[in-house]
């Protein structure tokens, strides 16, 4: 059954810096621009700046995770594989902000014997979009 147009609930998420300097640990990025703040701020920042990647912690701590996906478009897990992932980033995403997100399916394509879903999330601060996230996700077909 076709998914577009179905949509998915994220809580609210504010942006910590002991989240954003997990994340950077975790990934191994040492720009000191994410766990520095007097560093950050003579970058011209005004607080310690999100990774260009961080939004999917915002989408899984959210309540967007994989096994919520995988639930809502009644996909095998088994078969399912991240297809692609883009960001654009319309204004920086700080420390201390509060990230409100609504997802949706955008695209659910049948190809050959796999199904390719896409999912869109825009994040907003303040009511105002900062960030539009895009991700494919592939189900092959046994």
């Amino acid at each position: 059954m076709n998914k577009t147009g179905l949509t998915f609930s994220i809580d609210s998420f504010i942006v910590e810096r002991g989240k954003i300097k997990e994340f950077v640990l975790a990934i191994g990025d040492e720009n000191p621009i994410y766990k520095d703040l007097s560093y950050a701020k003579e970058m011209g920042y005004k607080d310690l700046p999100i990774p260009p990647t961080f939004p999917t912690v915002i989408e899984m701590w959210g309540g967007l995770d994989f096994e919520t996906i995988i639930q809502e478009l009644e996909l095998n897990p088994l078969m399912v594989l991240h297809g692609e992932q883009e960001y654009e980033y319309l204004d920086e995403i700080y420390a201390g902000d509060t990230i409100s997100c609504s997802a949706k399916v955008t695209a659910h394509v049948e190809k050959r014997r796999m199904d390719i879903i896409t999912i869109e999330v825009v994040y907003k601060r303040d009511c105002e979009v900062v960030l539009i996230s895009r991700s494919n996700i592939i189900e092959r077909k046994g």
